[in-house]
Formats: structure tokens, C-alpha cells, sequence
């Protein structure tokens, strides 16, 4: 019961949100930030060794036969323009 009216909640705030008209009243514009020095984190990576090669394979595939027939029950070999 809490959890049916919790969701009706949540939709009915989602619609009247979704109605709302937001104007843009003033420009925003960003702070002016000053940057000194600093140093860049160093990491020492030791990376596995990866041997990527080709093989041949064999694959069997199956063979599809496809009867087809037109409205009439004729077969349609696909010849007819």
C-alpha cells in the first residue's frame, strides 16, 4: 500500500515538474581561478604478456533448403519478374 502511493507521489511530482516555464533571468559566467605547480602522479604499470596469432579452422554449415509457394500454391523459383 505505502509502495502505490509513494509511485503515484513520485508521477504526480514528475508531471507538475514537467509543466513548469524556467526563464533565464540572468548570465551566469565562471570564477577566475589561478593555477601554480603541481605534479602529475607517476604509476609504474607492469603489463601481461599477450602472443595473438591466427589458425585455420574447419566449420560445417548446414545446408537450408526453402520451399516457397505463392498464394495460388504454385512453387516460386524466384525467376519471375
Amino acid at each position: 500500500m505505502k509502495k502505490s502511493i509513494a509511485l503515484v507521489a513520485a508521477t504526480t511530482l514528475a508531471f507538475g515538474l514537467a509543466g513548469c516555464d524556467v526563464d533565464q533571468t540572468e548570465e551566469g559566467e565562471l570564477p577566475e581561478v589561478e593555477v601554480e605547480g603541481g605534479n602529475m602522479p607517476e604509476y609504474d604499470v607492469e603489463a601481461p604478456d599477450v602472443e595473438v596469432g591466427t589458425e585455420e579452422v574447419t566449420v560445417d554449415v548446414p545446408t537450408v533448403d526453402v520451399d516457397t509457394e505463392d498464394a495460388e500454391g504454385e512453387p516460386v523459383t524466384g525467376d519471375e519478374e
